[in-house]
C-alpha cells in the first residue's frame, strides 16, 4: 500500500539574504578611502607640508576641522589637500554644470535635393545650408534619384560638386559623396 501525500510537491525554500552592495562613490577619495600609505600634503592655506604618512595627515586635517582630499591621485606620491569634502564636491558640480551649459551640441541638419533642381530652388537650399553652417551645425546633403534618373548619376555628382565648391569658404567636406541605394549623400561641417 502506498502512502499518498497531500502536499502539492512545491517547496518553499527561502533564498539566502543578499548582501547589500556599497553605493558607488563619485568624486575624489578622501580620508580613509585614500589607498596610498604616504601622500604629499597641501594645507588649507595652499602651503606644501611635504610627504607624510596618510594616517598622520588625516589626523592633522581633523585637528583643523577639515578632511584630507586626494586631488591628484596619479602623482607619485599622490597629492592630498586639507579641504571640506562637501564644499569641494559642490564646487566641482557647479563647474561641471557651467561647462555643460556653455558647450554647443552639434546637430546634423538635412537638405534634400533632386538632380534636376532649378537654379532658384538651388539658391534657397544653399541659403539654408549657409545658415546651418554659420550656426555650427553639420549639414547632410541628400540627393534622391527617381525612376530613370538613376541612369544619370553623373548629374547628381556634378550637383554635389557644385555644392562643395559653393561652400568651400565656410565648410569642409566630412563625408564625400557616395551612392546608397537610390540616393547620393554628402556631409559638410563648419571649418
Amino acid at each position: 500500500m502506498s502512502h499518498i501525500d497531500n502536499h502539492s510537491g512545491v517547496f518553499n525554500i527561502a533564498a539566502p539574504p543578499r548582501r547589500p552592495t556599497p553605493p558607488v562613490k563619485g568624486g575624489p577619495r578622501f580620508n580613509d578611502l585614500i589607498n596610498s600609505d604616504t601622500v604629499r600634503v597641501i594645507d588649507d592655506k595652499g602651503e606644501n607640508l611635504g610627504v607624510m604618512n596618510t594616517r598622520e595627515a588625516i589626523e592633522r586635517a581633523a585637528e583643523v576641522g577639515l578632511d584630507l582630499v586626494e586631488v591628484s591621485p596619479n602623482a607619485q606620491p599622490p597629492v592630498a589637500k586639507y579641504l571640506d569634502v562637501g564644499k569641494f564636491k559642490y564646487e566641482a558640480q557647479k563647474k561641471a554644470n557651467a561647462a555643460r551649459k556653455t558647450q554647443k551640441v552639434q546637430d546634423v541638419k538635412e537638405i534634400k535635393m533632386r538632380p534636376n533642381i532649378d537654379d532658384h530652388d538651388y539658391d534657397v537650399k544653399m541659403r539654408n545650408v549657409n545658415k546651418f553652417i554659420d550656426n555650427g551645425d553639420k549639414v547632410k546633403v541628400t540627393l534622391r534619384f527617381r525612376g530613370r534618373e538613376m541612369s544619370h548619376q553623373q548629374l547628381g555628382m556634378a550637383l554635389l560638386v557644385r555644392v562643395q565648391n559653393d561652400m568651400k569658404e565656410t565648410a569642409k567636406v566630412e563625408a564625400y559623396p557616395k551612392l546608397e541605394g537610390r540616393q547620393m549623400l554628402m556631409v559638410l561641417s563648419p571649418k
